[in-house]
Order: C-alpha cells, then sequence, then structure tokens
C-alpha cells in the first residue's frame, strides 16, 4: 500500500484511484462484522505486510448507546481532556462533547484489552495502522482513531509512521460541532470514511433524544443483534414504525434548523423556538459515502453540514409508501452492509459528489456540463429542490468562510507593518532612558499620542478576527495555522503591555477590577491559547504580556500597607517567571531601568528578601542599597 501518498489526500478518492486500495473496505467490512459474532473478543486484527486493521464490535445494549441518568437526553458529555487534548475549540477555550456511552466504553476498553499494546506493537513495525467497526463498533473505532493520533503527537511519533485510517458502516454520530471543527483544524477529518446506506436508521438515531425511548431502542437493538441470546431476553421490538417516526421527525428539525441558520434567518422566533426544542448536538464529520441497494452508485461528501442534511433527505420516504414497510426495510439495511460493500468495489460505477459548489439551484442552472451531468444525478436519486436549496446553502457558508479568511489574511502585511512601528516606538523608549511600559502609561509626546492610535487601529482588526472565531465564520484551521500563531504571538507581547498601561492610567481598576480578571480583552486571550495549542504547552502557561497587570496589583496591594508576608508568594512566584521570561528573551531588560513601575517597586521590599532574590542580579546595586537606606 502506498503509505505516505495516500495518508494526504482523501481516503475514497486513494481508495477510487488505486487498486492496491480498493480491497480495503471490503476487508474492514467483513471483519467488523465478524467482529459482532464475536463480542467475547474486545477486537478483532488482521495483520499482512504492511497493514494492520483493528475492527471492533457493535454493542446491543441500550446502556452502551444511552448513558444512563445522562445529563441530557441525547447522552453527551465533556471529551475527556487528558485523553483527547486536541479535541476541542482552541480559541474560544470549549470543550468537545461526545457520546458518553461511547466514550466510557472505550476507556473501558482500553484498560482492560491488549488495545494499546498491540497497535503500539503495529505501529513500531511502521504497518498502516487503520480502525473499523460497524453500528456503534464504528463510533469506537472513531475515538480509536483519534486516540492514536493524540498518543502520536504527545510522544512526537512521526518519521515513517503514516497516519491512520478509519472505516465505519452504517456508524450513528460521535460528537458535537466542536468535536467536528477540533478534528478539521487538526487536519484529522480526512483520515475518516463512513459508508452510510441510504435508507439505514442507525447512522440517524441519535439525531433523537433516545432517552425517552430506551425500551423501544432496546428492542431494536434486540432486532439487529446477531446473537440476542447473549445479552438480552426480552423480545425484539415488534412494529419499528414509532421509532422511525421518531428519527425522521428530529432529523427534519435539525437540518431545518441548521438550514435556517446557514440562511441567515433573523426572525427572533428561531431563537425563541430552540429554548423549547432541544436539538441533537452530534454532527457528522469526514467523507460520508452514501449508497442504496438498488444501485452501484456511491455518492460522497465532506461538508458536515451537507451531511447533516442528506442524512434526513436520503432518508424521508415517499409519501405513497407504505410506512410499515419502510420502518422494517430501515432496519433490514444496517444489516446488508458487507454484501454491499463487496458489490461496489467490484464495480466501476462510482459517483464523486463532493464538489458542492457546482450543485445548481434549478434545471436552468445547468449550463455546463459538469453541472448537467451533475444536475442528471440528483434528478436519478431525487433530491427535491428543498434539499438542493440546502445543500447550496451549506456550499455557500463555506464559501463566505473562505471569503473571511481572504479579507483577514489581506490584513496581514497591515498588522505586521503596525507591529514593526511599535517596535520602533520600543527601541526610542530606550534610548530615552525609559522603559517601554513607563513611556507610554505617562504619554507625555506626539509619539506616545501616535503609538495609542496604532494600539487602538490593530485592537479593531484583532476583535473583528475575534468575533469571526467566535462564530466559527472562519474555516476551521484558521486558528492553527503557524503564520497566524506567530503573528497573534508578537501583538500580544507588544501591545498588551500598553493596553495594560492604558487601564492603570485611566484607574479602571478602581471602578471595573484588576486587568486580569475584569478588564482583559479576548483578543490576547484567543492569541494566547493559540500559542499554548501550537506549543503543546499548559493553558495559562504563556502569560508573560500580563506581567505589568501582576505589578500592579502588587504594587496597588503592598501601596495599602499589606504585610509583605501576606503578598511573599506571589512576588517569590512573580521574580521565578521573570527571571524565565527574561532568558527566554520573552521579556524585555528595560524593566529593570531605575524609573520603570517594576524596579521603584520592587526597591519597596523588605532588604533582605532583595539580596536573596533571583533577579537581584539585574538590579542596580548602589539603586537597592541607596533605596533600603532612606
Amino acid at each position: 500500500m502506498a503509505k505516505k501518498d495516500s495518508s494526504r489526500h482523501g481516503l475514497v478518492d486513494t481508495m477510487l484511484s488505486d487498486s492496491r486500495w480498493r480491497a480495503l473496505a471490503p476487508l474492514c467490512c467483513s471483519l467488523s462484522m465478524a467482529a459482532n459474532h464475536s463480542p467475547s473478543s474486545p477486537f478483532l486484527r488482521h495483520h499482512s505486510a504492511d497493514s494492520a486493521v483493528f475492527a471492533f464490535p457493535a454493542s446491543w445494549s441500550s446502556d452502551d448507546w444511552i448513558l444512563p441518568g445522562a445529563r441530557s437526553h441525547f447522552g453527551e458529555t465533556d471529551v475527556d481532556a487528558a485523553l483527547f487534548p486536541s479535541i476541542k475549540s482552541v480559541g474560544n477555550d470549549a470543550a468537545a462533547a461526545v457520546n458518553g456511552a461511547f466514550l466510557r466504553f472505550f476507556k473501558n476498553l482500553l484498560e482492560i484489552s491488549p488495545l494499546s499494546t498491540e497497535v503500539q506493537r503495529a505501529a513500531s513495525e511502521k504497518k498502516q495502522i487503520v480502525f473499523a467497526g460497524h453500528s456503534s463498533g464504528g463510533s469506537i473505532a472513531v475515538l480509536a482513531t483519534i486516540w492514536f493520533l493524540e498518543q502520536n503527537r504527545k510522544f512526537n511519533i512521526s518519521h515513517g509512521q503514516a497516519d491512520p485510517f478509519c472505516i465505519t458502516f452504517g456508524t450513528p454520530l460521535v460528537g458535537d460541532g466542536v468535536f467536528v471543527h477540533a478534528l478539521q483544524r487538526e487536519d484529522w477529518a480526512r483520515l475518516f470514511l463512513h459508508f452510510v446506506m441510504l435508507g439505514d436508521i442507525v447512522p440517524r438515531c441519535l439525531m433523537s433524544p433516545l432517552s425517552n425511548l430506551d425500551e423501544e431502542f432496546q428492542g431494536i437493538l434486540h432486532f439487529l443483534c446477531p446473537k440476542p441470546m447473549h445479552f438480552s431476553s426480552k423480545p425484539a421490538v415488534s412494529s419499528p414504525v414509532t421509532f422511525y417516526r421518531t428519527v425522521l421527525r428530529n432529523a427534519l428539525s435539525i437540518s431545518n434548523h441548521q438550514a435556517c441558520f446557514l440562511m441567515g434567518c433573523t426572525n427572533p422566533l428561531l431563537e425563541v423556538l430552540t429554548g423549547f426544542v432541544k436539538f441533537t448536538p452530534y454532527r457528522p464529520f469526514g467523507t460520508y459515502a452514501f449508497h442504496s441497494s438498488d444501485d452501484d452508485k456511491l455518492i460522497y461528501l465532506k461538508n458536515s453540514n451537507s451531511i447533516l442534511h442528506l442524512l434526513f433527505y436520503f432518508f424521508q420516504r415517499d409519501p405513497g409508501q407504505d410506512v410499515e414497510e419502510i420502518a422494517q426495510r430501515s432496519l433490514e439495511e444496517h444489516l446488508l452492509y458487507e454484501v454491499r460493500i463487496k458489490r461496489l468495489f467490484d464495480s466501476q460505477n462510482t459517483v464523486s459528489m463532493h464538489s458542492l459548489d457546482a450543485i445548481p439551484l434549478s434545471f436552468s442552472d445547468a449550463l455546463n456540463e459538469e453541472a448537467q451531468s451533475l444536475e442528471t444525478l440528483l434528478k436519478e436519486i431525487d433530491l427535491s429542490s428543498e434539499a438542493r436549496l440546502h445543500l447550496h446553502a451549506a456550499a455557500e457558508w463555506e464559501n463566505q468562510r473562505l471569503k473571511n479568511q481572504a479579507k483577514v489574511d489581506s490584513n496581514y502585511n497591515k498588522i505586521q507593518e503596525s507591529l514593526n512601528f511599535l517596535k520602533e516606538y520600543r527601541a526610542t523608549c530606550e534610548l530615552r532612558g525609559r522603559g517601554y511600559y513607563d513611556t507610554f502609561k505617562l504619554q507625555k509626546d506626539v509619539e506616545d499620542f501616535n503609538t495609542n492610535v496604532k494600539r487602538l487601529e490593530l485592537a479593531g482588526l484583532w476583535d473583528e478576527i475575534v468575533e469571526m472565531l467566535r462564530r466559527y465564520e472562519l474555516p476551521d484551521g484558521f486558528d492553527g495555522r503557524k503564520e497566524w500563531v506567530n503573528l497573534g504571538t508578537q501583538y500580544r507581547r507588544l501591545v498588551e503591555p500598553l493596553d495594560i498601561a492604558n487601564y492603570y492610567r485611566h484607574s479602571k481598576n478602581e471602578d471595573t477590577g484588576p486587568y486580569m480578571v475584569k478588564g482583559r480583552p479576548k483578543r490576547y486571550r484567543y492569541t494566547q491559547r493559540w500559542l499554548e495549542h501550537a506549543e503543546r504547552a499548559p493553558a495559562s502557561s504563556s502569560v508573560e504580556s500580563c506581567f505589568w497587570a501582576s505589578v500592579e496589583e502588587l504594587c496597588i496591594e503592598t501601596g495599602d500597607n499589606k504585610p509583605f508576608p501576606e503578598v511573599k508568594t506571589r512576588v517569590l512566584e512573580l521574580e521565578q517567571e521573570v527571571l524565565r521570561w527574561v532568558n527566554e528573551g520573552k521579556l524585555g531588560r528595560d524593566v529593570f531601568l531605575s524609573d520603570s513601575t517594576f524596579a521603584k517597586w520592587w526597591m519597596t521590599l523588605p532588604l533582605q528578601h532583595r539580596l536573596g532574590s533571583c533577579i537581584a542580579k539585574f538590579m542596580s546595586v548602589e539603586d537597592m542599597l541607596g533605596k533600603s537606606n532612606q
């Protein structure tokens, strides 16, 4: 298998174009189905000369789909940050949510099975690692894939090791929008391929609050289980119509709600509705390959919002069809993947549909051969005008995010020029014998005024970026782009001291409170998190730009005659940080100038403390002794 080339492209693209990969999907599907028939084994493995496939069995107990006593009807819970540190929104500092039952099942699997050892052994042999599963087994495969990616990153394992792949069949949704955002940002979503039969109900089931349908859902699982006697004596559901209608109704609701959002609906009733109606938090990610039992077409998409819509539109029934028959077939299709996948990959009749920009809203829009071919396909699969409109809105949303990024990128040089201006200003401050922070705080010269104008201009530019990020209006990978992480770090270290100076110059702390508690703008919090995430550093470990805020608060407290023992611990911590920041070049030595706010405050500390301080070597001995004798 071509490890290096295939790992950098979409998995479907590689599978369809490279004959060496065409056997992978049937192999994964067969192994996944075999795992379902081997419930006593936590996973099955298949090794070849250059690959290792790990397939996980599905669970047929409802407790492994929805946690008893879950905080919501949909059973989501915050992802385990220790196990999946990258699965979060970096700038927004929001944890991703995943299905709590699936997460519990996977963590238990890691603890009691040799999965970790087996996977690491295969990886050490430089084999291509593939995780697979059918039904909820696919959800476990998803978590296993992300776990392996996190392990590689944690231990910096990359040389010669291809990225893992994950291939699932009829798998329910696993995580929320933040989960999807994180996988896109890390460039991991391309490693996941989900096969879904058009009428299979299981990939849609978590669009409904299953906790309200526990007994009925257990009956559904009993029907699907290849060996029901192993887990329950309850009979299979007598009729799946109620369950089918519930899933269909909820799929319709979330599709329409998402379409309203993407189309920019401003009707206030929409917000009121969301207060009463609870929508599923789960969202699709990766590549979805839709196929039916009637032909050999394979329709695949990568746009999460488009997939969400098609999970409904491919599932809705024709009004003339018998609902009992459709509901029954929606269960039976969940069991047909092995036969269908083998047939699909024996066939050459596959269709790509991942370029959603070309989807016309009507026949009259099909002006070129490619668009006309796509229009023919949409007609063949009987996709309604409403569905096309929703798909078009999803594509336009992504286009708008790219346009927003282009607009932000166009300001890159302008921001850099402003930062260069501030660097020159800082150099002139040092020539005048006064530090950068204190010179700006005094605001005595025209250069200080011009610098303040630059500060305000930059604040406007960065606040616009942060607001777009807060609303997810920029591509998911934006806050992981190295050039913007570096620019944001430069900006934070140069400009935040000026914001702090302005804050305390105008005594805003008296009305608002300490800068770090009440006054720090989001633009600095976001750019700080970018750097910490890029460097895999602990949260709140890159606060060098907030140095002056700590100094100002200590000045206020010691100026109010607070006894030194009460602030000694904070003083010692600050001195240690100052030493580290100066040695790393993150803090300028102008902070030690005699007239600096920091030096003046530090000289008021007890002489015994100053003589033993780790930063005493940076201070003037004459100043230190002179101050102590006053």
